[in-house]
């Protein structure tokens, strides 16, 4: 399965852009292909305003969160993995999500071909996982 991040990150940016509010993203600096200007990044992180007003291009990708932006007196091109994101929230509520290490697809395991023998004979052979819930404040 694709991970879930990319289209959370668009619906909360699109939830938070049409509540009036102005959404922030939180990115982990120290990922590689982050391209932030590295003189406001503060302990590895750095907060950054994806409003439609603050950014001019803005694309939430499934890959890439890219934009320009003004930073003090300069403009830079910010291009940002959507891994990198930690967690996106509306400046002026605080409301939003923080992104876990969980939103990212699962690694697949080796493929082993299976004989008919053993492999499951219905849907009711097969062992499912625990079901888990995570809260979301």
């Amino acid at each position: 399965m694709k991970s879930r991040r990319p289209y959370l990150l668009r619906a909360m940016h699109e939830w938070i852009s049409d509540s009036a509010q102005t959404p922030h993203i939180v990115v982990d600096a120290s990922i590689q292909g982050v391209e932030v200007p590295r003189q406001y990044v503060q302990g590895g992180k750095i907060i950054l305003n994806v409003s439609n007003h603050a950014t001019s291009g803005l694309s939430l990708g499934n890959e890439w969160v890219r934009f320009r932006a003004r930073f003090g007196a300069a403009t830079y091109d910010v291009s940002v993995p959507v891994g990198a994101v930690l967690g996106i929230y509306a400046r002026e509520t605080g409301q939003g999500m923080i992104f876990s290490e969980a939103d990212a697809p699962p690694p697949q395991p080796p493929e082993s071909p299976q004989t008919p023998a053993e492999g499951p004979t219905s849907n009711t052979d097969v062992k499912r996982g625990k079901p888990t819930l995570k809260v979301v404040k």
